[in-house]
């Protein structure tokens, strides 16, 4: 199973009004699928152009890592040599922070990613699990 193109708009809906509601700086927020394929992307105005590259690098470190960013934070912390490597192996395109929320069906399996950036990564996390939760997913942040 892979996430529906209304899944992720309903996500991206509902992850920028959590942020607005929360008075959360303009947010961009993107949603790929199992293979790290983007479903949707969108950025509200006044976010920095250079967001689509961040929220694609969080979702797709959590997507072909199979963790979310939290944990890729923590194991970056850990052991730098291997996010170090695994930037390589996906040539630069894992930012491996808070705001990767790998998504999961009902019965567990990884059906994509979401990458939410523009707030402090705390944030972003709020604000993407409230559109993972309306999407009626599962998400691991």
């Amino acid at each position: 199973m892979t996430i529906s193109l209304r899944k992720a708009r309903t996500i991206i809906r509902k992850t920028l009004e959590k942020g607005r509601e929360m008075d959360f700086k303009p947010l961009s927020v993107v949603v790929l699928d199992a293979g790290g394929h983007v479903q949707a992307f969108e950025r509200e105005d006044g976010a920095s152009p250079g967001r689509f590259g961040i929220a694609h690098g969080k979702a797709f470190g959590s997507v072909m890592l199979g963790i979310p960013g939290s944990a890729q934070m923590a194991r970056a912390e850990q052991q730098a040599y291997f996010l170090n490597a695994m930037n390589g192996v996906f040539s630069g395109h894992v930012v491996p922070v808070p705001g990767g929320i790998l998504l999961r069906d009902r019965k567990g399996a990884v059906i994509g990613a979401v990458g939410v950036t523009g707030d402090t990564s705390d944030n972003d996390v709020i604000a993407g699990m409230a559109g993972v939760e309306a999407a009626g997913l599962t998400g691991e942040a």
